[in-house]
């Protein structure tokens, strides 16, 4: 073996980068890895190496410029560049051969991965990890952008983490720079205080657990990393994310004492069995519906009944959510409406109104609409008998589009209503972006109306502002006449709630007097 290369092979031993550098701080010379893969050794010569490091580059350039022939720089960390905010963590040697001299030769070890730069570079720290819920997001973004094909889940444990001190947040910090780097997506979330999930391409060879024990131990702690994998890539994106929701929920209730892997596994097989389920009741329309009525405050009559969902199995806002999830939901709003419609037809029906609700994912693209115009395209006097329902539990991802499909179906003589107004963060851009005709006030506004001055106020300004807008308002959980009078006094226009009827399987026109009633418990249902 010739003597350089065995001095290369010492060289390397003791650093991942070697660059020679002339009193004035140009690099002459570099061979080895650069900091990332887009940063070479080949495009460091002849810059200036100052400008290589981020944190304090006065400092390095002063402790390299005092060095005579056979001095040495003992290990300085210092912070290189990497471009485009990102930086990685090094520890720097030089010594100046009096053969070489003046010229100065550097030893670079990188320490953990690149990590993008903290807005101030007095403290250098990598970006926190997300929450649980903003990693299922953008593993939903991830998983729908169908790249890479072999995605999975790793959960990382670091049991010894938790524990406070310096080392333990140094170690950290480091730690998630490292995960975040590993991640797809920039899907990397500390669900625990020692527990990690990481969205990764399973073709990624790198081995993160035995990166991060490096890191925890070149800290000075005392760590045991375990880790399990959730592959994603044989089940179709919405399932994936529905188990894996399931996965990280059973994670953070049971402080994570199960394996979420297996939690993972258990999860997507019940999500499959339960599509399975949904779908075959769409089909068959085994379910039923039942009618609740919503009352004219002023006058005590029936306006029209609420179509509600009634399961043979299941809670309907748990089944309905369920379905939302999986994309199946459409299905099922179209055979609400399609039984609904059937109902309207049924001789003695007379002037029958009936609302059925439509999800926000429904309204997604042209067919619910389509199907429901050709629904009743054969009776199209039925269209003025029908008031869809638009409910926020799914997001309109498109409030502009969605606009455009409900004014298709007002055009032809349909009503639109806003289900369930304030109760999610959407419900004024709602107001502000659909052309509807009336607002359903959500029941929270409602419970404790008689003691609840705030309450009172939110309603009166909302139907203030319903009114400016020519819509309608109907409230929601009108369990006492109190409450009643107090809506009707505030301009509410309609009611619905248990003081007027629960739901029944057919439509009861005629109201008994109302009676002061409380509700025997929350009924859940969708229609």
């Amino acid at each position: 073996m010739q003597l350089r290369h065995r001095l290369l092979g010492f060289a390397f031993a003791s650093g991942d980068l070697l660059i020679e550098m002339q009193p004035d701080g140009s690099v002459t010379f570099a061979l080895g890895a650069g900091p990332t893969s887009n940063v070479t050794p080949a495009s460091l010569h002849g810059r200036p190496f100052d400008a290589l490091i981020v944190h304090r580059p006065e400092a390095v350039a002063a402790a390299l410029s005092a060095l005579e022939p056979g001095g040495r720089l003992a290990p300085m960390e210092i912070l290189m560049a990497c471009g485009q905010g990102r930086v990685r963590r090094a520890t720097l040697a030089a010594f100046v051969l009096p053969d070489l001299a003046p010229s100065i030769s550097c030893s670079i070890r990188y320490e953990g991965p690149a990590f993008t730069l903290a807005s101030s570079q007095e403290e250098a720290r990598p970006a926190e990890l997300i929450d649980a819920e903003a990693f299922l997001a953008r593993a939903r973004t991830v998983l729908a952008g169908g790249e890479p094909a072999s995605l999975a889940v790793a959960f990382v444990d670091v049991a010894g983490l938790k524990a406070s001190g310096t080392e333990n947040m140094r170690a950290a910090a480091r730690i998630e720079a490292a995960l975040q780097s590993a991640s797809v997506g920039g899907a990397a979330s500390r669900l625990t205080e020692d527990r990690y999930a990481v969205l990764r391409d399973q073709n990624d060879t790198r081995d993160i657990l035995g990166e991060v024990g490096e890191l925890a131990r070149d800290e000075g702690l005392d760590v045991d990393v375990t880790g399990s994998i959730a592959d994603l890539s044989g089940a179709s994106p919405v399932n994936a994310l529905r188990a894996l929701r399931f996965a990280i929920q059973s994670c953070l209730v049971d402080g994570c004492d199960s394996r979420p892997d297996e939690a993972f596994d258990a999860a997507l097989a019940r999500t499959l069995r339960e599509a399975d389920q949904f779908r075959a009741m769409v089909r068959g329309r085994d379910f039923a519906l039942h009618y609740q009525p919503i009352v004219a405050l002023d006058t005590g009559a029936v306006h029209h009944f609420e179509a509600l969902a009634r399961f043979g199995w299941g809670s309907p806002g748990q089944t309905i959510q369920m379905a939302e999830e999986l994309a199946l939901i459409e299905g099922f709003d179209l055979a609400v409406a399609e039984k609904a419609i059937q109902r309207l037809r049924q001789p003695g029906s007379g002037l029958l109104k009936i609302a059925v609700n439509v999800s926000g994912a429904s309204l997604a693209d042209d067919a619910y609409v389509q199907h429901l115009l050709r629904m009743t395209a054969a009776m199209p006097q039925d269209r003025r008998r029908l008031i869809v329902e638009v409910t926020e539990s799914a997001a309109l991802a498109d409030i502009g589009a969605a606009n455009r499909r409900l004014g298709a179906l007002r055009q032809a003589g349909i009503q639109i209503c806003i289900d369930d107004f304030g109760a999610g963060a959407a419900s004024f851009d709602y107001i502000h972006g659909l052309s509807v005709d009336t607002v359903k006030i959500d029941g929270k506004f409602v419970r404790g109306l008689g003691s609840d001055a705030r309450a009172r106020t939110l309603i009166a300004h909302l139907v203030e502002m319903c009114g400016s807008l020519d819509l309608t308002t109907i409230a929601e959980f009108v369990e006492t006449q109190d409450q009643a009078d107090i809506l009707r006094d505030l301009g509410v226009d309609y009611g619905q709630g248990w003081l007027f009827g629960k739901a029944e399987p057919e439509p009861r026109t005629v109201i008994a007097a109302a009676a002061p009633a409380r509700r025997r418990g929350t009924v859940e249902a969708w229609g």
